[in-house]
């Protein structure tokens, strides 16, 4: 046999765009080039990075593919492979935008949001195929293909403590569509007011002919997702404090396995807020204890590792008795 296949694929992609402030060199960090993404002074700074995929398939033969996508704390993977005919549309936008305000007479401000957006329509059907290759011995031996179809979707947010998977092996016939959306968002306002979100979902609309179904979700407790620090910008809490599994103690586990021929619609969302907001002390607290009272960010900022007699006050209190008393 043949092997036929008519593929039409469009990518566009849209890279870094960066806007900076007045950076002052004495800002760099040692071992850092110009500009700097640590501390600097009246600096703005835009990164946005987007990735647009769209494709039709449509043939007859042996095919295999792989998709993954990761932005940020969000992950998106797709593999398929089998023989016999296919007709396939599918389309992938990828967003990842990190943005930084730190103005001097302004609280600085960090913005980061990552979308990923998977979509496919998918019509298959299992056969045995041989196909000639090349001009040569396999040629006049073609290869011998006969490989049921399967194919393997999941989603996951690291933010959140989400992930959801779908499956589908050894089936005779595929006829799917598929629509992902996973997408965080982190707004850090450092006095501190933070608020961050994690959502995830996965539409599933499919007829499966003699074959076998599975379908996944894990979220994670609240001890096992994100934690903020206090005094911690969000890189770090991207960085060390998001969670990177949910098995431990789930809030939610689902685990279902169909086999034969089925009809299956499903429709998951997962959402998962964070709003975390503290007032911070004033500069010379005298009235809550002084310097000694201070916690370890606020001592920071002060860049003194002792009170040494300049913080030490506490709340004035009227004595009984004169310290000095008059002499006559």
């Amino acid at each position: 046999m043949l092997g036929i296949s008519i593929a039409i694929i469009l990518v566009a992609i849209i890279g870094n765009s960066m806007a900076f402030g007045n950076f002052s060199p004495g800002n760099l960090s040692p071992g850092t080039s110009f500009p700097a993404w640590g501390p600097y002074v009246d600096g703005h700074v835009i990164q946005n990075k987007t990735f647009d995929f769209e494709q039709s398939v449509e043939g007859t033969g042996y095919f295999m593919t792989y998709l993954y996508a990761k932005a940020g704390a969000v992950a998106v993977k797709n593999y398929a492979h089998g023989s016999g005919t296919l007709d396939s549309e599918s389309t992938l936008t990828y967003q990842s935008l990190v943005e930084k305000t730190h103005q001097t007479d302004k609280d600085y401000n960090d913005f980061y949001q990552d979308c990923i957006q998977f979509r496919e329509d998918v019509a298959a059907t299992y056969a045995p195929m041989r196909i000639a290759v090349g001009n040569g011995y396999y040629a006049a031996n073609p290869l011998d293909y006969s490989s049921l179809l399967k194919e393997k979707t999941w989603v996951k947010n690291y933010l959140a403590g989400t992930s959801m998977h779908h499956e589908i092996e050894y089936a005779h016939a595929i006829d799917k569509e598929l629509d992902i959306t996973v997408k965080d968002k982190i707004n850090w306002t450092y006095d501190p007011e933070l608020e961050a979100v994690g959502y995830t979902q996965m539409r599933v609309n499919e007829d499966v002919t003699d074959g076998k179904v599975h379908i996944g979700v894990l979220q994670a407790n609240d001890d096992n997702t994100y934690k903020v620090v206090p005094g911690i910008g969000p890189e770090f809490v991207f960085g060390l404090e998001t969670k990177k599994t949910a098995w431990k103690d789930p809030a939610i586990e689902i685990d279902e396995d169909y086999w034969g021929t089925y009809h299956i619609e499903k429709n998951m969302t997962l959402e998962v807020p964070y709003h975390w907001k503290a007032t911070k002390l004033d500069w010379l607290p005298c009235c809550f204890g002084g310097y000694d009272s201070l916690g370890t960010f606020e001592k920071k900022d002060y860049g003194l590792k002792s009170s040494a007699g300049i913080f030490d006050c506490t709340c004035f209190k009227a004595p009984t008795n004169a310290q000095f008393p008059r002499v006559y």
